[in-house]
């Protein structure tokens, strides 16, 4: 009886410490140990998410343990996700503002900015628009600033039809609003209220398509997507619009296209580069995944700013 009852007492041992290695072994694998999955999250820009769908499919084949998931909230709305400790990785199409870096200072957040590419900032029309080949930054500012008395085509050029412009643009948590109102319109956020927006650039895309007196502007990458759908606008920075330039790779590159040239980022938390398939993920991203920018159809960064970057992550 008393052998009987210390093989009890044994057996439950063996089972408690059974049960205690299974878990063990599950909350290892969640934290990041390399028998498990690990993850890596991106949200931000949808700029720039093409650039790092791209890089994430492309790692795959590098380890496919690694899941790599990319959102699109946003630069702003990503930032706000960054700060609240439920992402890795910010995509960002403009730099972080001065409140959000001080938001992350107060909740103790460090990062490392790293830029990724150049983008060429596409102001476009329908394709059917046989007319505006070219608007100058005040008739842009014009149309687009607050308060805004133009409404139809006629009203920025007394020689275009005398139709409604449909206008459509990305919603104001995204960085490209933050670049185009600051650029255009002088401030950061200082836009007419009364135009279609979205944080979905392909629908922006739509919009555009299906509306013959349309004006929109997104990323060059979903310009180039749909050239064959929409006509990208040139942009003078003077007042004469002899002097307008198309945004083609070549202009965005020389830094020609202006004032609508903008670098493009990723923002990483530092304690997510502690876990080392982070780390992996984003050193893979600026060095060898790097052609994702040219497929994404934005412009590489020259070797000067590419060995910026990788100092900037101690590489």
């Amino acid at each position: 009886m008393k052998r009987f009852w210390m093989n009890t007492v044994l057996m439950s041992i063996v089972a408690v410490v059974g049960c205690q290695q299974v878990q063990d072994d599950q909350t290892s694998s969640a934290g990041g140990d390399s028998a498990g999955p690990k993850e890596v999250i991106i949200d931000g820009s949808s700029t720039v998410e093409p650039i790092s769908t791209r890089v994430a499919e492309a790692y795959r084949e590098v380890d496919p343990t690694v899941q790599v998931s990319v959102a699109t909230s946003g630069t702003g709305g990503g930032f706000k996700r960054f700060i609240a400790g439920e992402t890795d990785i910010n995509d960002a199409s403009r730099p972080i503002k001065e409140s959000e870096a001080e938001e992350c200072e107060k909740k103790g957040i460090e990062y490392v900015e790293l830029k990724v590419a150049i983008d060429g900032l596409s102001v476009v029309v329908n394709k059917e628009n046989d007319f505006c080949k070219a608007l100058t930054v005040a008739q842009l500012k014009a149309i687009w600033e607050p308060e805004s008395k133009i409404t139809t085509w006629k009203d920025v050029n007394p020689e275009w039809p005398d139709e409604k412009i449909g206008l459509y643009g990305p919603d104001t948590d995204s960085g490209t609003f933050d670049y185009f109102t600051d650029e255009i319109c002088g401030e950061s956020g200082a836009c007419r209220s009364d135009y279609t927006a979205s944080a979905n650039d392909n629908d922006l895309v739509l919009g555009v398509t299906e509306d013959k007196y349309a004006l929109g502007y997104f990323g060059y990458a979903y310009y180039l997507e749909n050239e064959n759908r929409l006509r990208a606008v040139s942009v003078s920075p003077t007042d004469d619009p002899a002097d307008a330039v198309a945004p083609t790779v070549e202009n965005i590159e020389s830094g020609k296209y202006t004032p609508l040239s903008r670098p493009l980022f990723i923002y990483v938390r530092k304690s997510s580069l502690e876990r080392p398939e982070v780390a992996a993920f984003v050193s893979y991203y600026i060095g060898d995944g790097a052609g994702a920018v040219t497929d994404a159809g934005y412009v590489q960064l020259n070797d000067d700013e590419k060995s910026k970057a990788r100092a900037a992550l101690g590489e």
